[in-house]
């Protein structure tokens, strides 16, 4: 049965139906294999993003240990949120950044790239991977590395079975992702696009290193998305999905003029199974009505939204 983590409604009909018109060598939107590229957002896309990103969990708790080590951080942000545990400092700080206000997210910014400088990228990935594996999501009483969507999952085997070839492209930090992109979803590291710092390379007898700088390369997020799919893909995308503001640049990229699109924004609107918001999504969900891309209702379109629920 093909996505059987889905309700049998018109949202996973028009993606039956979309594979169905562009995998079949006698249909008139047909696609060959090479350009049948799939790109997806993370954070509320392909896992749980509240109540804060699951990254920004994880880089929180290393700004707690530099103020636990440095008392003069407490007072300054985003180190006095990090040391309060002040949550809702830090999910403003990206609700506002998707509604036009970068003035929060400038400071996190700063405090993050604080993080980077000399961390060698291996580490930041082996780091990551434990993380998702030994944290606990703080309301749902799950381990991050079970709040993906399994709905989402599905839909990413099904498309790598039809040919499709999957990337992640996602804001958040590439290095991170690609600790684990593999073993939850199936995508391999080459296939994870996202926000970047510089690099430098550090020579040794065991094969050199390379490691973060205190600077920053790419914030993936955006227009940058549709420049970085460019980049390094070179193909426009002919299915794209994603749940922010910031990921309507690349849903309006997917398809261009020529080719077949189907264009999917995840709708957080099951306040019992998961979390029930639209901030930071207005001008997409806008958009999506207007030009009738497909909305998934995570309520009625998914019959289970995390893996075993």
């Amino acid at each position: 049965m093909s996505l059987p983590s889905w309700n049998d409604t018109p949202t996973k009909q028009s993606l039956l139906d979309f594979v169905a018109a562009v995998t079949a060598e006698d249909s008139p939107q047909f696609v060959p294999p090479p350009d049948r590229i799939a790109v997806f957002d993370n954070d509320g896309t392909l896992w749980c993003e509240k109540p804060m990103y699951i990254q920004l969990d994880y880089i929180l708790r290393k700004m707690a240990e530099r103020a636990e080590e440095d008392h003069s951080l407490r007072s300054q942000h985003p180190w006095k949120a990090a040391w309060e545990r002040d949550l809702k400092w830090f999910g403003n700080a990206v609700t506002k950044h998707y509604q036009g206000d970068e003035s929060q997210i400038q400071i996190l910014i700063k405090g993050l790239l604080s993080l980077a400088e000399g961390t060698k990228v291996e580490a930041i990935e082996a780091a990551a991977r434990d993380f998702v594996r030994s944290v606990r999501h703080p309301t749902l009483d799950m381990l991050y590395a079970e709040c993906i969507y399994q709905p989402m999952v599905e839909l990413l085997q099904y498309l790598e079975t039809n040919g499709f070839i999957n990337y992640i492209v996602s804001g958040g930090g590439r290095d991170f992702l690609r600790g684990f992109s593999r073993d939850l979803y199936g995508i391999p590291r080459e296939r994870v696009i996202g926000s970047t710092v510089a690099y430098r390379y550090m020579e040794n007898d065991q094969g050199g290193e390379i490691v973060q700088q205190a600077e920053m390369d790419v914030i993936d997020d955006g227009p940058g998305k549709p420049v970085q799919i460019w980049n390094l893909i070179g193909r426009r995308p002919i299915l794209s999905a994603g749940n922010s503001n910031g990921d309507l640049p690349m849903l309006g990229f997917t398809g261009g003029g020529s080719l077949p699109a189907l264009r999917l924004l995840v709708l957080h609107d099951d306040g019992e199974r998961e979390f029930e918001y639209t901030s930071g999504a207005e001008r997409v969900l806008q958009a999506s009505q207007e030009r009738g891309w497909s909305v998934i209702s995570m309520k009625n379109d998914w019959k289970i939204i995390f893996p075993g629920c």
